[in-house]
């Protein structure tokens, strides 16, 4: 049976949403090298200790062992992506990606191998994206680095430990981010139309990521080729940024923007100093998020000057939900529309369109 998937491979994570499953999986899009570990108390979960070998034809370092998201964020030899990355020919987007379909595949599955099969097999159809400005020269690369076949196998991970799972891509369905989320939101599940004014307005998107900030502006479902853009500028640098005066002021590493990301999210901005001391991050995370979203406030205005048809401005993905309060006080009194949930939008657009595209395609059998 062929799963429909979900699939945001996101420069700062991968979250994955399988048709009539739950909630979405989310993996933090990092890896390290792979070894032998000392496991004294195994984890509670397998996504805390993703530690995989991964066949891809794509992959330029074919069988090679990998400590993937939370794992890998606590290694010092850890690698985020930078901005000199490209999501779509990346090795390590499509190492986190493909083991994220492979966990989904397999796990709460019970094992039912046939007499002389060794690996499971999951086979999927999935919809994904990628930037504004990487569209048009890489989403053929894209899909073509996605389908095929690909082998998971799982090492010490709790739960799944020595299991390999056969990926199987039938097709990709590539779309552009920041308008896959304007579609989700404007259609109910069965893909008819929720609300009219996004379904056939004139809207602006400002889609925060890690490393880029994409600008599409979609009419009537549509994305404009000429007013539609997008930025080299994400939240990494000034997480980085963050990273490097903790340090320097208290003597504090965060060993990737994963760790301290998360404990931002958690309102947690004390940290401990070597001895019984705390010290407060606080003011040195206003600082830098004041800026970003002051820079963004600014893009997002010059993009609706030019194009003054623009009916509403909705601000989405991961750096949205990290930002909002600063880019409400930017923005003083230039409304901004925000959404719950704003960095699952566009994984839950991409399962959308890719069933809307298999809808299509059975239409015309």
């Amino acid at each position: 049976m062929v799963k429909l998937a979900g699939i945001d491979i996101g420069n700062d994570s991968v979250k994955l949403v399988i048709s009539g499953s739950g909630d979405p999986i989310i993996i933090p899009n990092i890896v390290s090298p792979g070894y032998e570990r000392h496991v004294f108390q195994e984890e509670d979960s397998p996504l805390k200790a993703l530690d995989v070998m991964v066949y891809s034809p794509r992959l330029k370092k074919k069988g090679q062992r990998y400590f993937v998201g939370l794992l890998a964020s606590e290694d010092p030899d850890n690698a985020e992506l930078e901005d000199t990355d490209n999501k779509a020919t990346s090795d390590q987007a499509l190492i986190v990606a493909l083991t994220a379909l492979a966990y989904a595949g397999v796990y709460n599955v019970p094992q039912t191998l046939q007499p002389g099969e060794k690996v499971d097999q999951v086979e999927y159809v999935i919809g994904t994206g990628l930037p504004v400005r990487t569209y048009t020269r890489f989403h053929q690369i894209f899909e073509e680095r996605l389908v095929g076949e690909h082998e998971v196998t799982f090492l010490s991970t709790p739960k799944l430990r020595g299991r390999t799972v056969r990926v199987i891509i039938r097709r990709a369905v590539v779309s552009i981010e920041g308008a896959a989320a304007l579609f989700h939101m404007a259609t109910h599940e069965n893909l008819q139309i929720r609300d009219e004014e996004l379904y056939y307005g004139c809207i602006g998107i400002c889609e925060i990521g890690a490393l880029t900030t994409d600008f599409p502006v979609v009419k009537r479902m549509s994305i404009d080729n000429q007013f539609s853009t997008g930025e080299q500028l994400g939240l990494a640098s000034y997480l980085d940024s963050i990273i490097r005066d903790v340090e320097d002021q208290f003597g504090y590493r965060f060993p990737s923007r994963t760790k301290l990301i998360r404990r931002i999210r958690r309102g947690e901005f004390l940290i401990q100093r070597v001895g019984e001391g705390q010290a407060d991050i606080r003011a040195i995370v206003d600082n830098y998020f004041s800026r970003a979203a002051q820079k963004i406030v600014d893009l997002i205005r010059k993009r609706w000057k030019k194009y003054p048809d623009i009916q509403c401005f909705y601000v989405l993905g991961g750096g949205a939900a990290a930002l909002r309060s600063y880019l409400v006080e930017a923005a003083g009194d230039m409304r901004l529309r925000f959404v719950e949930d704003s960095e699952l939008q566009n994984v839950y657009g991409y399962l959308k369109l890719a069933r809307n595209k298999m809808a299509q395609n059975e239409s015309y059998l």
